[in-house]
């Protein structure tokens, strides 16, 4: 799991960040908000590396309110909790990240709000989407949707063609995402990714815990077999 406990570059996730390999996003569209805490205790139990809490429909004092109490549930570990596009409400709870989309505030905007030691990601769907974000200082990068998928059904899924050429030219951290799921995990490691971003698959399983694990062990051998080339 990634560490906030050593200093600056490791608060950021800076440093650490490049270990982890499974982000899950708690999305309100798939999980009740009474079972938020429950589920977020779930993924922490299978082994997420990070958590996403994304909350699309509701007011902010509502996303607020239910962003500290995650927060609560995820400051007893080691995983960072990132706030998805209120970076705002990322610094007034101390989450330790920010995700922005193409159509949200810029990283440095962002910056400006929650400061150093923080992460801010940012989503991208082209390879020039990716390098920009780069340039602009995220921390890490959103690579997808490679699949359709009900998260973001008016996104055009881009496929798997260029996973390769995006860690290519991309230094960050890479995490793909859309529409990935245990079935096609396999599919997707061998294209090339080292790190996955799963929302619908994980939240929608019958043990959310144990579907982490083995996403995770997926992830794991693939990166035990690369540090042996």
């Amino acid at each position: 799991m990634l560490s906030r406990n050593a200093g600056l570059d490791t608060v950021r996730g800076v440093s650490n960040l490049a270990a982890g390999r499974l982000y899950g996003i708690l999305d309100l569209g798939y999980v009740a908000q009474s079972d938020a805490r429950r589920t977020v205790a779930a993924m922490i139990a299978g082994g997420v590396d990070l958590i996403q809490f994304r909350a699309k429909n509701l007011e902010l004092a509502e996303i607020a309110r239910l962003a500290a109490e995650i927060h609560s549930e995820t400051s007893g570990s080691d995983v960072p909790l990132v706030i998805n596009d209120h970076a705002e409400i990322a610094r007034d709870i101390g989450a330790e990240g920010v995700h922005v989309g193409q159509n949200d505030q810029s990283v440095a905007a962002a910056r400006e709000i929650v400061g150093a030691q923080c992460l801010i990601g940012k989503s991208t769907h082209s390879l020039e989407q990716a390098t920009r974000a780069m340039a602009e200082g995220a921390d890490y990068i959103g690579w997808g949707p490679l699949f359709a998928t009900p998260t973001k059904p008016d996104y055009v899924p881009i496929g798997l063609g260029n996973i390769a050429a995006v860690h290519a030219a991309v230094t960050k951290p890479i995490f793909c995402i859309g529409g990935i799921k245990l079935a096609n995990l396999p599919q997707v490691i061998a294209s090339g990714a080292r790190r996955v971003v799963i929302v619908s698959g994980l939240l929608q399983a019958a043990n959310v815990a144990e579907y982490a694990r083995a996403a995770k062990a997926l992830l794991d051998q693939k990166s035990e077999i690369r540090n042996q080339k």
